[in-house]
């Protein structure tokens, strides 16, 4: 929102009974996460009396695990076509056709649940304004993929989207955004690692459209010296390059904004770890130097008292 002056604003989690929290504030903070807190949240905001209420937002799906090393939080740590790892190695993955987050209404989609360890029992599920399995669902052609097919997208389409088990277990959730206007943005579904490349297109719904020149945005300011035409290429993703992109057509409008994630390579880890080792000998340096002084005298007194 643009101005929060006189608002309140109204916090929901989907439980049974959903579950709703209101604040003066524009923001809504949880001290201590803990494993429940995860799952699927909205907002909207009110004022008056009777109050009027605002659209709600878009539905966001937060993933609490017991392990710090596991950095899957919201849409941004989808594995998509390739078998990710939830706490563990994961057979299952999350297909996407057209492989990317945001859409044009009157588009097809589909998504599939594969399964790969040849194991039944996965469904694609969504939740937009309430939790259903995916509407137009096809029944699942091989005992190990499940898909559903969107033929025409509208807007109440948005919506989290993931594989979900017949004991309740849920895999990869994602954020699809369904978009009326003529320009979104072609974006990585999956978080970026530090070090690789990164590529963004701005996509119209007219497929030629006469100029292709477009402006890329990051957290609202204008990126320089990465765009060629419709296309913007960072070379080299580091940690400072994650934030809201979006890209505008001169004459078609802008694309909605989308959050890029870059997590830690390898590398970045492995240093992390050196330093660590490093740090743990310097905070035992004290003893070894004194441990070596004595040794160095015993030798010294024991090479004087042999004479």
């Amino acid at each position: 929102m643009n101005q929060f002056t006189g608002w309140k604003f109204y916090w929901y989690k989907h439980t049974l009974n959903t579950e709703k929290t209101t604040t003066d504030e524009n923001y809504y903070t949880i001290l201590i996460v803990t494993v429940s807190d995860g799952g699927l949240y909205w907002c909207r905001a009110g004022r008056g009396n009777p109050v009027y209420y605002t659209d709600y937002s878009d539905v966001l799906w937060i993933n609490v695990t017991g392990e710090r090393l596991w950095t899957s939080v919201s849409t941004d740590a989808i594995c998509n076509l390739t078998v990710c790892s939830i706490g563990g190695s994961s057979s299952v993955s999350l297909i996407i056709r057209p492989n990317r987050t945001q859409h044009f209404s009157s588009e097809s989609l589909s998504l599939s649940c594969e399964d790969h360890r040849n194991s039944t029992g996965w469904t694609v599920r969504r939740y937009t304004n309430t939790l259903e399995t995916c509407p137009s669902s096809s029944v699942r052609s091989t005992g190990t993929e499940s898909t559903c097919t969107i033929t025409s997208l509208i807007t109440s389409d948005t919506g989290v989207y993931w594989c979900e088990s017949e004991s309740g277990h849920k895999l990869h959730p994602v954020n699809i955004s369904i978009h009326n206007g003529d320009v979104i943005l072609y974006s990585p579904v999956h978080p970026v690692t530090e070090g690789d490349s990164l590529t963004l297109h701005c996509l119209y719904r007219d497929k030629n459209p006469s100029n292709l020149r477009a402006e890329f945005y990051k957290d609202g300011s204008e990126v320089q010296n990465q765009t060629t035409g419709d296309m913007m290429i960072i070379s080299t993703v580091s940690k400072s390059h994650e934030g809201f992109y979006s890209c505008q057509h001169p004459e078609r409008g802008a694309s909605p904004k989308r959050w890029i994630s870059v997590t830690a390579s390898g590398d970045f880890e492995e240093k992390i770890s050196v330093l660590k080792i490093l740090s743990s000998l310097l905070a035992v340096c004290p003893y070894l130097i004194v441990t070596v002084v004595l040794v160095f005298k015993c030798y010294r007194l024991r090479g004087k008292t042999s004479v």
